[in-house]
């Protein structure tokens, strides 16, 4: 498609009036053109999908299967195509998987066991803790006292017997007051020890809680030390080396098969099955055929100038002159790119509608609607 200057179409309108008043005194309405007005910007362009995709594979292989055909729609991570290679990784990535879920079940038992363990020992303190808070330990403590003095009596007396049986021991074993002596000195001493005994039973009253209570809070703080060492999992780095070796398989698994990049259409299957292939060959073309846009390809510097975002256009596509699409300016380049010394932008134009005729691909002429 050529592009027509404004001046030059104004005049061939301009030339045809006249041929048509010198022959028939009138123009016919069939010989007349709607001018061009001439603030309006004609460009030329091409139609293409907002989001497309050429696929390729990323590794050398023969081609195992294709799943879709042309026009075949397609939801985002459907296989399109695969090598013959991919049987093999792709078993790889499986056990890659196995082995990390494995791992994976296992920090999180270990770390639920941990918990649990957490928690009956927060349960056990609560328990000895009560009990120590319930214990009258004054009562206790007053009481031990008590038995702390009648353990100095009975030792006192144990020292007085002590010292009336020394007078006696020289005599002889069958000897009265050697005899009573000994028994009176055996008594204090079986006093005195039941009397520790008594003192030892009421400490024993305050100190088998209090111990208790002291080991509980021990437990607890061991067991909450152990779950928060399990933050980052007690297989932390086992489970590392797990995941990096199933992201390998993944991306090794990505290079043998073709996955659609978003939900669409397939445009074009370029492989078959048994065909051989490599990185550099085209597979498969996917489009969302929701979205159109326009591309030009001639718009000069002192076009540009006359054109703005938001501003409205009519597209006509060669091969379908009878139905005019409308647009809208989304986007002006920034950079331009010297062709046969003129100086080029690319204007971005985004449909607002598409005849179903539509291709990808098609050539188009854009009119830009004068902003006056």
């Amino acid at each position: 498609m050529k592009k027509i200057p404004t001046m030059i179409i104004l005049l061939s309108t301009i030339f045809a009036l006249a041929l048509s008043a010198c022959g028939n005194g009138q123009a016919t309405p069939e010989a007349m053109e709607t001018p061009v007005p001439s603030s309006a910007v004609i460009a030329e362009g091409r139609i293409e999908p907002v989001h497309a995709a050429n696929l390729s594979f990323l590794a050398t292989g023969v081609v195992q299967d294709v799943h879709v055909g042309v026009g075949d729609r397609v939801n985002e991570g459907d296989v399109l195509a695969r090598l013959s290679n991919a049987d093999t990784v792709e078993a790889q990535v499986v056990a890659a998987q196995q082995k990390y879920d494995l791992l994976l079940r296992d920090e999180s038992g270990d770390r639920a066991r941990l918990w649990q363990a957490y928690l009956d020992a927060q349960k056990a303190r609560g328990t000895a803790e009560k009990k120590w808070e319930d214990l009258d330990v004054k009562n206790i403590e007053d009481r031990i006292e008590d038995a702390e003095d009648e353990v100095e009596d009975r030792q006192v007396d144990l020292q007085r017997e002590q010292e009336n049986f020394d007078k006696y021991k020289d005599l002889p074993e069958e000897d009265d007051q050697r005899e009573d002596a000994e028994d009176d000195l055996e008594t204090a001493r079986e006093n005195l020890n039941s009397a520790i005994r008594e003192l030892e039973k009421i400490q024993r009253e305050r100190d088998t809680v209090r111990a208790a209570y002291d080991t509980a809070l021990a437990v607890e703080a061991e067991a909450r030390h152990q779950y928060e060492l399990a933050a980052d999992g007690p297989n932390a780095d086992q489970l590392s080396l797990a995941k990096s070796q199933l992201d390998s398989a993944k991306d090794a698994l990505d290079a043998y098969v073709l996955t659609a990049p978003f939900t669409g259409v397939v445009a074009d299957v370029s492989v078959k099955v048994g065909e051989q292939v490599g990185p550099g060959t085209r597979a498969v073309s996917v489009i969302d055929p929701g979205a159109w846009m326009v591309e030009t390809t001639d718009v000069t510097e002192l076009e540009v100038v006359r054109i703005s975002e938001g501003q409205p256009v009519i597209i006509v596509a060669d091969a379908l002159p009878d139905a005019a699409l409308k647009g809208t300016v989304s986007e002006i380049s920034q950079a331009y790119v010297l062709q046969s010394g003129d100086i080029l932008y690319t204007v971005r134009i985004m449909l607002d509608e598409v005849d179903p005729l539509v291709r990808w691909g098609m050539t188009v002429e854009v009119t830009f609607e004068s902003r006056e």
